[in-house]
């Protein structure tokens, strides 16, 4: 009985000792299982910052080379820019030394062109006193005018040459056209207004109102001369047309023989 005793307390000590061997372990693992826990968080938070960092220099690289297309882009269309730059200041610099040129020729074409403006006036002047005396109020008038514009500082030459040229231009357009006008003409001592009918510039006549009184001018003599009654009608008829009144038909005057180019 006492044998049995014994026995049975040594097992309980046994098995409270391994109990507490038992418990002592499962602390342990527990302990040690924490602490890989703790480990692996702390991986995955390195891991985590790791990853961050890797994304900014990522988003860096990624930055910078958009950066770098966009300044390569705008380097290529500064290039063409500077290309076609250069183009039109290389034809602004030719115009320049066309316009340097040209203002270096001014002056010689100013020494040229206002001598002759000057014989063209010259030479208005002898036709008109060499021609039958019609409108010669406005046409002396006017070329009076040019002699004034080429003493005005104000008007350019090109402005003064064209004046020249419209002269020129007016006289010209004389010796194709038909014309009336109204002029006061001394005829025997007495000075009346005429119906003056200019046909180009080989003819100068004139009538009163009432038909009784028809003449020209006759340019051989150099004056006014009274016509036969044979001419009233054709002089009548020729102012009727000038004044379109009627419809231009043939008519019958007497004109001054021509001159020889000479003059003579």
């Amino acid at each position: 009985m006492k044998r049995c005793k014994y026995s049975s307390r040594t097992m309980t000590v046994a098995a409270a000792a391994a109990v507490v061997a038992l418990a002592g372990s499962v602390f342990a693992q527990s302990v040690s299982v924490d602490q890989v826990l703790q480990a692996d968080q702390q991986r995955i938070n390195l891991a985590q910052a790791s990853q961050e960092r890797i994304n900014e220099v990522v988003e860096g690289t990624r930055s910078l080379s958009d950066q770098y297309r966009a300044i390569n882009k705008e380097i290529d269309g500064l290039r063409v820019y500077n290309r076609l730059m250069t183009a039109q200041t290389n034809g602004q610099t030719a115009t320049l030394d066309d316009i340097a040129l040209s203002m270096d020729q001014v002056d010689v074409i100013n020494r040229q062109i206002f001598p002759l403006m000057e014989r063209m006036i010259d030479g208005l002047k002898q036709s008109i006193a060499l021609d039958i005396p019609f409108l010669m109020d406005e046409r002396q008038k006017r070329i009076a005018n040019l002699s004034d514009i080429m003493e005005r500082s104000d008007v350019s030459v090109a402005e003064k040459f064209r004046k020249v040229m419209e002269a020129y231009q007016i006289e010209l357009d004389y010796g194709t056209s038909n014309e009336w006008y109204k002029q006061s003409l001394d005829i025997g001592g007495a000075v009346r207004e005429f119906n003056m009918l200019r046909v180009g510039r080989i003819g100068l006549y004139f009538q009163s109102d009432d038909t009784n009184i028809t003449g020209w001018y006759n340019k051989e003599t150099g004056a006014y001369e009274i016509l036969g009654n044979e001419h009233r009608s054709e002089v009548r008829k020729g102012i009727r047309v000038a004044r379109q009144l009627i419809a231009p038909e043939l008519i019958l005057l007497p004109v001054s023989a021509p001159e020889s180019a000479g003059g003579a």
